[in-house]
């Protein structure tokens, strides 16, 4: 009888161990936690510029020498602060820092030119506002990373993103290559649909460039020194957005090359198309050069 009574007891022991291993396993499609939280450690040290394992240490000694630290000295560290703020904002590699505006050559003896339809005034055709955007990454995204457990212990699953024969993912300085399931697909659709828009107009040899995607509360701090259009609601610590320069491609062959304002718009043309799919929304940035895309299915 005692055997039979445990036995319920054990069933539900055993299911509730495999919903453990299946979220934290196969579930998570190609999440790889252990790469995010190693990305997200290493963000906080450049941020506190002390590793991990001496932070603590540090800290409680600076809380303590506080007091002694002289005016002279205080001085000297916002000193330093502003010029590494000034030498970003003049470093064009930077994520997310402004763009210098790319001198183009006009002509066909430069550049080959491309049919693109006339959408309007992108800045005008591209603008809806962070207020629309963030109320679906809540909908659809994670939690913002804020701690280590946060980082273990995603809302939803997340899918590392790297470069593929659709896009090209430039060096990230300021955010973690991840994006939700439903961002990645759109990614993927955006690179397609530009290949192929870009050969049925008989040409080809061109990827769209990734700037930036998930970032976390560290992140858009260091950005915001260098960016002004990021902001402490930044729809990309959801996982749902992600950016597109518009004034750099990613070119396979040199011996041919597109005039660039083509490329601009030709993007342009399959955001439109996709956002009248009710598949996005998209901001079109003129400070740092690129569409910001969100993700709403």
């Amino acid at each position: 009888m005692r055997r039979l009574r445990t036995l319920p007891y054990s069933i539900a022991l055993l299911f509730a161990a495999g919903l453990l291993l299946y979220s934290c396993g196969p579930g998570k499609g190609h999440y790889t936690v252990d790469t995010l939280v190693a990305n997200y450690a290493y963000e906080t040290e450049l941020e506190t510029g002390v590793p991990s394992a001496q932070r603590e240490t540090i800290d409680y000694d600076a809380e303590n020498d506080l007091d002694s630290q002289s005016e002279e000295d205080i001085r000297e560290e916002q000193k330093e602060e502003r010029e590494e703020a000034e030498e970003l904002k003049d470093n064009p590699k930077v994520e997310g820092s402004v763009e210098p505006a790319v001198e183009v050559k006009q002509g066909p003896r430069y550049h080959d030119r491309i049919k693109v339809r006339n959408i309007g005034r992108l800045v005008e055709v591209f603008n809806d506002s962070n207020y629309r955007q963030l109320a679906y990454a809540k909908a659809l995204g994670i939690e913002p990373i804020k701690n280590l457990s946060r980082a273990y212990n995603t809302r939803r699953p997340l899918l590392r993103i790297t470069s593929t024969a659709d896009y090209t993912v430039d060096p990230l300085t300021h955010s973690l290559p991840y994006l939700v399931p439903e961002a990645s697909r759109l990614l993927t659709a955006i690179g397609r649909n530009f290949k192929d828009s870009l050969r049925r107009r008989g040409a080809d040899g061109y990827r769209v460039r990734v700037t930036s995607l998930l970032r976390t509360p560290y992140s858009v701090k260091r950005l915001r020194r260098v960016n002004i259009n990021s902001t402490d609601s930044s729809t990309h610590q959801f996982g749902t957005t992600f950016d597109l320069s518009y004034r750099r491609f990613h070119c396979l062959d040199t011996t041919r090359t597109i005039n660039e304002e083509d490329l601009k718009n030709l993007l342009a043309e399959v955001l439109y198309d996709l956002r009248e799919q009710g598949r996005c929304l998209v901001k079109y940035e003129r400070k740092t050069g690129c569409f910001h895309v969100t993700v709403t299915r």
